[in-house]
């Protein structure tokens, strides 16, 4: 049996990863909705105390991984201009760091709201890592939505004074080392799913669909796809957590994904609180009814 080309280190050392050491990162690289950061370590606490590769084939802001900081992982996305940032963040971090200096100096020059939209314009004239990292530091919420008409990113510009070029420096030296040991790839998450081999472990933070389908990533997604590969990884012997959000609705009515029955060993839930995107949808109000409810499922 040809084993996955991504096993290959772990093979020669088996075991390499572990949840000894890990502990609270608070530290967001970037500005995310449905970031998973804060519970990052409630998380990890149920993945299998050693493991092989780790592998996250969702990865937005990286919550997850930057908390864990595995020895060896495979971190993917299908959307190039996060991917980019993540491998210029490994290979040259200082080039990440001017990326963010230059355009909050050019924020800071007149108008916020008109700096922003000439940034988000110049990102979707050409689609690029260095005004995407900008973005969604100062967008609102870290609502990263595309318009369905031409692909263009349409979220406003938040109320919020996006951080200082130099706390983001200092961010960047922090995950620069957390990431050391992953390698990050622009691919389908079908494809990392089907490279976990035996012994190794798979977190799932999926887009959200339903009526939220102009959000990153949610265009086109298929969870019933995405529970066939899961499956898959199951039967090689993979350990896979997934995290859906529980409490998704439009309007009265809600939207569960169709979980296939006896697929997960056991099923956790989490309380991630007050809905950041509800409060974007219904102009910033505080929303206390609108809490989100994770399920964390895990195949083992």
């Amino acid at each position: 049996m040809q084993l996955p080309l991504s096993l290959s280190k772990s093979i020669l050392t088996p075991e390499e990863n572990t949840t000894d050491d890990v502990v609270p990162f608070s530290s967001q690289l970037l500005k995310w909705i449905g970031n998973k950061q804060r519970f990052a370590p409630i998380i990890i606490s149920f993945f299998p105390h050693r493991f092989r590769v780790y592998h996250e084939p969702f990865l937005g802001s990286g919550a997850v991984l930057g908390v864990l900081a595995p020895k060896y992982a495979e971190a993917s996305d299908s959307f190039k201009p996060l991917i980019d940032i993540w491998q210029m963040l490994q290979s040259n971090p200082e080039v990440v760091k001017d990326w963010y200096r230059r355009r909050w100096l050019e924020f800071q020059e007149g108008d916020r709201v008109e700096k922003y939209e000439k940034i988000k314009a110049r990102y979707n004239e050409k689609a690029n890592a260095a005004d995407f990292l900008f973005l969604v530091r100062a967008a609102y919420g870290g609502v990263v939505r595309f318009r369905k008409a031409d692909g263009h990113m349409s979220t406003p510009c938040g109320v919020h004074q996006p951080i200082h070029y130099r706390s983001f420096s200092c961010r960047v030296n922090a995950w620069s080392e957390r990431i050391r040991g992953s390698r990050f790839h622009h691919r389908e998450y079908e494809e990392s799913l089907d490279r976990a081999g035996e012994g190794d472990v798979v977190y799932c933070d999926p887009p959200y669909s339903h009526s939220q389908a102009i959000l990153y990533g949610a265009q086109g997604f298929s969870p019933d796809e995405m529970f066939r590969k899961i499956e898959a990884a199951k039967r090689r012997g993979v350990f896979v957590a997934l995290s859906l959000n529980a409490s998704k609705k439009s309007g009265d009515t809600s939207f569960n994904y169709p979980i296939p029955s006896g697929f997960f060993a056991r099923d956790v839930a989490m309380n991630c609180g007050r809905s950041m995107l509800r409060r974007f949808q219904m102009g910033g109000q505080t929303l206390e009814h609108e809490v989100v409810t994770d399920r964390l499922l895990l195949t083992h």
